[in-house]
């Protein structure tokens, strides 16, 4: 339990410069099983990692990796089940055209059971034709940014000239290893017609920005690694 004097929480909330100082200083207290109080601060990451002793792979085929593992804590227990998958790296790409319209797509999501509104997306390319990351320095994927440009043709029929990088992130840290390479593409033009693959079936849309806020803030652009795209996009 975090020792919050009143002395730090009134210079957390009016002197946040100060109160980072302080908070850096702080013994942060815990309680032992038998009631005494232990220095609970940790300077070192690898302190909280977390050894994986055995691993299950429930479903290994060439979509998906789905593992059953147990692991050690930092405090020595061995603790199980804890389940993680492997898919694809993939892409985002936040793109307007010429008027500032953003190109969004609408199609089917099965994890919700819905249709969604949200910007273009698509895994990258595999030399190795699996549909998942066999490992963390797995490098057998497309180059990101020219997925991000073939995709959005692909979906679109739409080319940019203008790209910037907006971040790479975990897809979803708790329970998988792929990343989301997220891009903004401006001044994108029609160039051709859609390009699907034989599964994808989605319709085009453009939308003004206070139409994706709108859209965001009533819960119908139902992507999230998406909205944090469009939130640095705006950052711009």
């Amino acid at each position: 339990m975090l020792d919050l004097s009143p002395p730090l929480c009134y210079t957390a909330l009016y002197k946040p410069r100060k109160a980072k100082r302080l908070w850096e200083n702080q013994t942060l207290w815990g309680q032992t099983d038998r009631g005494e109080r232990q220095d609970m601060r940790t300077d070192d990451r690898e302190d909280l990692m977390w050894q994986e002793v055995s691993t299950e792979h429930m479903i290994r085929d060439e979509w998906i990796d789905f593992r059953r593992s147990a692991y050690r804590l930092p405090d020595g227990r061995v603790f199980e089940p804890f389940y993680t998958y492997s898919r694809r790296d993939y892409v985002v790409i936040v793109a307007s055209d010429k008027e500032e319209n953003y190109l969004c797509v609408r199609q089917f999501r099965q994890g919700i059971k819905e249709v969604t509104t949200e910007f273009p997306a698509g895994g990258l390319e595999r030399s190795d034709g699996k549909e998942y990351r066999t490992g963390r320095d797995d490098a057998s994927g497309e180059d990101a940014l020219a997925a991000a440009k073939r995709e959005l043709l692909e979906e679109t029929g739409y080319l940019s000239d203008e790209w910037t990088h907006l971040i790479t992130i975990p897809s979803n840290a708790t329970i998988a290893d792929n990343y989301a390479h997220v891009y903004m593409a401006k001044n994108c033009r029609k160039v051709s017609g859609q390009e699907l693959d034989e599964t994808e079936f989605l319709n085009v849309e453009l939308h003004g920005e206070e139409e994706i806020e709108e859209l965001i803030r009533t819960g119908r652009f139902q992507q999230a690694v998406h909205v944090m795209g469009w939130m640095l996009a705006k950052k711009q």
